[in-house]
């Protein structure tokens, strides 16, 4: 028995998309669930980063004023915005991949399927969330291109959106599937990604420039591959502009390498998720 478990564990790596109507499910009942017996619905997607853009913009551009954001060339709000979407996107998902394997024990122990349908379910149904909150960045693009505080071009950059997302979501589901497998045999794990994910939003240029003085703590963050991510964003959207090769290709690289890892050690340790439920 343990040996055709472990045959299934070293099957291709796209042996999932057999399952794709699973993992279709699976989506659909994450964003049921998430807005079942609420008041706003999907209309949280939009008023989670919204309502996080208004606080930053408040403390940082009159509470705090914020030297920093000087570097800022564009409406606070905006800067804000652009950054938290995206970060909504990796924690929302993140921390849902991580719980992803205990809070389906039920079906992960029935027969066998690709356990992997579990963390990316959780990502694609807070790609849904992001494409949502997308659209509040349209609008807020346009109210301040039309106040004068900003000026919209297009640009042949915006076509290159879809390539960061692409690698944003990589470097989730690599992560997802390490962190979820490790919580399922140390539980605190959860806890510790949960204060690790509040953290590190502010190392991640999401509401404030990484310093660009060459110090040893500027090296240090931008060796975070949320930084030029993030920092891609806002290059292709708002300054019309392909994002730096150096800081993306590392982001990529290291999106890829997190990704594969995460899958080979999740795929080969499924064998044990049963027992350890």
């Amino acid at each position: 028995m343990r040996a055709q478990v472990t045959n299934h564990a070293d099957s291709s790596m796209f042996d999932w998309l057999r399952y794709r109507h699973l993992l279709w499910s699976l989506t659909w009942r994450d964003i049921r669930v998430r807005y079942k017996q609420s008041l706003l619905g999907v209309a949280w997607a939009i008023l989670l980063p919204l309502s996080m853009m208004l606080v930053f913009t408040f403390v940082f551009t009159r509470a705090v004023q914020a030297s920093s954001l000087m570097a800022v060339d564009m409406p606070y709000a905006l800067f804000a915005y652009t950054g938290l979407v995206p970060w909504t996107f990796f924690s929302m998902s993140l921390m849902g991949c991580v719980n992803s394997l205990v809070a389906n024990r039920n079906l992960v122990t029935k027969v066998y399927f690709p356990r992997e349908v579990f963390p990316l379910s959780c990502v694609a149904s807070g790609f849904v969330d992001f494409s949502i909150a997308m659209a509040v960045l349209v609008a807020l693009m346009v109210y301040f291109h039309m106040t004068g505080d900003w000026a919209f071009v297009i640009h042949p950059s915006l076509l290159f959106v879809p390539v960061i997302v692409m690698v944003q979501v990589l470097l989730t589901i690599g992560l997802g599937m390490l962190l979820g497998m490790a919580n399922l045999f140390y539980r605190d794990v959860r806890q510790i990604a949960g204060v690790g994910v509040q953290l590190l939003m502010f190392v991640s240029a999401v509401v404030v420039p990484i310093p660009k003085d060459g110090s040893t703590l500027a090296l240090i963050l931008s060796l975070n591959p949320l930084v030029p991510l993030i920092g891609a964003y806002r290059d292709c959207l708002i300054y019309g502009h392909l994002p730096a090769t150096g800081g993306f290709l590392y982001a990529s690289v290291t999106a890829v390498i997190v990704f594969v890892s995460g899958w080979v050690l999740f795929r080969r340790a499924s064998y044990r998720f049963a027992e350890c439920i």
